[in-house]
């Protein structure tokens, strides 16, 4: 009953329905998306390069905090992964690599697309084409438009998204905020 009436509340009021829905993640084929930890500012430095991080916005320490939190809750829930995708900018593989839950790996489709820096469709239409081909669960650490983007969700810093592939996209089960 109690669920019942969070759903409803949910579908009047968006967002409450799958705030820390841990259990979504129990859900067949169910994997996490992860929008990066905190890291104070919006876009990127106009001098930005990806190969040095002095030049991109970066994890807070408030950040680094966040996504080792983020990475104990998960284990202390027994909740494991397979493999941890991130962007290329340093704030989502610092967060990748913060999380420590399963070997981190570079995927170029998750690179944020923000202010003109790359191609929404071509980037969201790679994205769940590498996940339609991973063996195992992934997790995926990457940026808030690329997340909006696949999923309808306009997520906070470390917020996770609990979706699973379906049809021609990803279906949103739950989210689990920070």
């Amino acid at each position: 009953m109690i669920r019942r009436c969070i759903l409803i509340l949910g579908l009047l009021w968006p967002g409450i329905v799958f705030a820390n829905d841990w259990d979504a993640l129990e859900q067949e084929g169910a994997f996490a998306i992860m929008r990066h930890a905190l890291a104070p500012g919006t876009g990127d430095p106009a001098s930005f390069d990806l190969d040095d991080c002095a030049t991109q916005r970066n994890l807070s320490a408030a950040g680094r905090d966040q996504a080792r939190a983020i990475g104990d809750a998960f284990r202390a829930r027994g909740q494991g992964f397979d493999v941890v995708l991130t962007s290329q900018w340093c704030r989502c593989r610092d967060t990748a690599r913060l999380l420590d839950l399963a070997p981190v790996r570079a995927a170029p489709p998750f690179n944020s697309f923000f202010g003109g820096r790359g191609d929404s469709a071509a980037q969201g239409r790679a994205a769940l084409e590498l996940l339609r081909g991973l063996e195992g669960r992934p997790l995926v650490v990457t940026h808030q438009v690329n997340i909006t983007d696949l999923t309808g969700v306009f997520p906070r810093s470390g917020e996770v998204v609990v979706v699973r592939l379906s049809g021609d996209g990803l279906e949103v089960l739950g989210r689990i905020r920070p």
